[in-house]
């Protein structure tokens, strides 16, 4: 009799903790991720009032509303919104040379310096929304075969472009 009470206990907890694992397991709905080309992230400035900000490092575009008072209109960040900003999130520069994706020539201080703010701060901090042409494709506009999209940040396989 006790020992078969400890079978009906043991399959109820393994019961609720199944249960409890399955709840963990599932991740609410994400926006689809998109396609974003130069100019269709130029609209996302911060210059309209009510309009996300977006900006893009590595060819990921991130979602920085939230943080509208360095990327809004008149923030001192506003310059990298809109654009890829890889070179001048490397260079910690504002100038508007290095407000593309351009990594030539950068140094390996400032690659591990983009790497190390693209993970500790945008990946973290920032939701991703989509993806820039440049990542996706290559200059000749033909795909490229290296971008897997499943092992991009973020995205989940039922995401869609």
């Amino acid at each position: 009799m006790a020992t078969a009470r400890l079978s009906l206990i043991f399959i109820v907890i393994c019961a609720s903790l199944a249960d409890d694992e399955v709840k963990l397991k599932f991740k609410p709905a994400t926006k689809p991720v998109r396609l974003f080309t130069e100019e269709e992230l130029k609209r996302y400035d911060g210059s309209e009032e009510g309009q996300p900000i977006y900006m893009a490092i590595k060819g990921v575009v991130f979602d920085v509303t939230k943080g509208k008072e360095f990327y809004g209109k008149g923030a001192p960040y506003n310059a990298l919104a809109g654009k890829d900003a890889t070179r001048a999130v490397a260079k910690m520069s504002l100038n508007a040379a290095d407000l593309t994706s351009d990594t030539t020539g950068l140094t390996e201080q400032q690659l591990q310096s983009l790497d190390s703010v693209f993970e500790g701060t945008y990946k973290t901090k920032y939701p991703i929304v989509g993806y820039t042409a440049s990542r996706i494709l290559n200059q000749d506009g033909s795909p490229n075969e290296d971008f897997k999209p499943e092992d991009q940040p973020q995205f989940q396989l039922k995401d869609e472009f």
